[in-house]
C-alpha cells in the first residue's frame, strides 16, 4: 500500500516549505499531496536551487515533483518575517488537511512547523496544531514523541510547572493511557504494549517523603488500569527511566509534563525525532522543531525530521490500512 498524505507546510516565513521541496526530490514511502501556496513552494525552490514541478493533486509526483492542492496567502511570504496576514492560509491548510482525512481523501497527514505569535496576531486564536486537529474531529488525543529508539508520551503538555500537580487527576492518567494504549496497538501493531509510567516527583515521591501524588493518585490510577489488562510499570523514578535496561522492557514512557520525559528523547536523536498526535481518527505526524526563522531560505535546514515524519505517517496509514 502507498498511502495517499496530504502534506502542509505550515508557516511559510519558516523553513516548512523549502523542507517540503527537500522533500520532493527523493522517493518517498507516500503520495503526497501538499496543501500550500504555489508561489511560496516555487519560491523556496529557487532559493534552494531545487527542481520543483507542481501537478494537479491526482497525478503521480516523481523526483523534483509535488502534487498540490493550492490554498493561496494573502500576501506574498518573505523568508524570515512571519506576516500575520497569511494566519488565515495557515490554518485554512491544517483544517483542509485534516478534513480531507476524515472525510478520506488522504490517509494522514504530515505538517510542518506553526508560528503561533503570528497566527494569533493575525486574529486566530491558536494554542497549536493538536489541539485544532482535535476540535476539528471530536476527538480525545494525547502528544507523543518518538525516534528510532523512543517513544514518550505525555500526560500534560504545555502548562507551567506549578499547574502540573493539580493537573495529574486519577480520570486523566487514565484517559491518557487508554488513548496511549489503544494507539500503540493499531498504530504500531504491538499486540500488549508496555508502558512506563514516570513519577511526578523525585525518586517517584519515595513513599511519601518527597511528595504525595504518587500515592494518591497515579499508583491507584494504575492499580484500576492494570485491572483492565494493561501492562504498566510504575510509577518509574523519572531519573532512572531512560536507562537502557530499563527501556528494553517497554514499549514507550508516559512522562507527567513535558521537560521530564521530552529533553532525553530529543537528546537521543533530535533530527529523526517526530511529533504523533495519538487518538485522531487519522494518521498525523508533524516535524518536532520550530518554524527557524533565521534559517529560512539559506538552504542550511535539516529536513531529516520531516523525511522521518512522513516515512512515520506511511506506515501508521499501512497499519490501519484494511487487510
Amino acid at each position: 500500500m502507498s498511502p495517499r498524505l496530504a502534506l502542509v507546510p505550515g508557516e511559510p516565513a519558516g523553513i516548512g516549505p523549502e523542507l517540503c521541496v527537500r522533500l520532493a526530490q527523493r522517493k518517498n514511502d507516500a503520495r503526497l499531496v501538499a496543501i500550500a501556496d504555489p508561489d511560496t513552494l516555487l519560491k523556496a525552490a529557487q532559493a534552494l536551487r531545487l527542481p520543483l514541478r507542481l501537478r494537479d493533486p491526482g497525478d503521480d509526483a516523481g523526483p523534483g515533483e509535488l502534487a498540490l492542492l493550492p490554498m493561496a496567502q494573502a500576501r506574498a511570504s518573505e523568508f524570515g518575517r512571519p506576516d500575520p496576514g497569511n494566519a488565515r492560509a495557515v490554518i485554512d491548510a491544517l483544517l483542509r488537511g485534516g478534513r480531507g482525512c476524515i472525510d478520506g481523501e488522504f490517509d494522514g497527514l504530515v505538517t510542518g512547523p506553526v508560528h503561533k505569535a503570528s497566527v494569533n496576531a493575525g486574529g486566530i486564536p491558536y494554542i497549536g496544531t493538536t489541539e485544532l486537529l482535535a476540535e476539528q474531529a471530536g476527538a480525545d488525543v494525547v502528544m507523543m514523541l518518538a525516534n528510532t529508539d523512543l517513544r514518550v508520551a505525555l500526560a500534560t503538555t504545555h502548562l507551567p510547572l506549578r499547574a502540573v500537580p493539580d493537573a495529574i487527576t486519577g480520570p486523566l492518567l487514565a484517559r491518557v493511557l487508554r488513548v496511549l494504549d489503544a494507539a500503540l496497538r493499531r498504530d504500531f501493531g504491538i499486540s500488549r504494549p508496555r508502558i512506563a509510567v514516570l513519577g511526578l516527583n523525585p525518586h517517584a515521591g519515595e513513599d511519601g517523603v518527597l511528595g504525595g501524588e504518587e500515592i494518591a493518585t497515579i499508583i491507584p490510577a494504575l492499580e484500576a488500569l492494570r485491572r483492565e489488562g494493561m501492562a504498566l510499570v510504575g510509577p518509574v523514578p523519572a531519573d532512572t527511566a531512560f536507562l537502557p535496561q530499563v527501556l528494553a522492557n517497554v514499549d514507550a514512557v508516559l512522562a507527567m509534563y513535558h521537560d521530564q520525559g521530552l529533553p532525553v528523547l530529543k537528546h537521543a536523536g533530535f533530527e529523526q525525532a517526530v511529533n504523533i498526535t495519538l487518538g485522531l481518527p487519522y494518521p498525523r505526524v508533524a516535524v518536532d522543531h520550530g518554524t527557524a526563522l533565521a534559517l529560512a531560505g539559506k538552504g542550511v535546514a535539516d529536513p531529516s525530521s520531516l523525511f522521518a515524519a512522513v516515512a512515520q505517517c506511511a506506515a501508521m496509514a499501512r497499519a490501519r490500512a484494511p487487510t
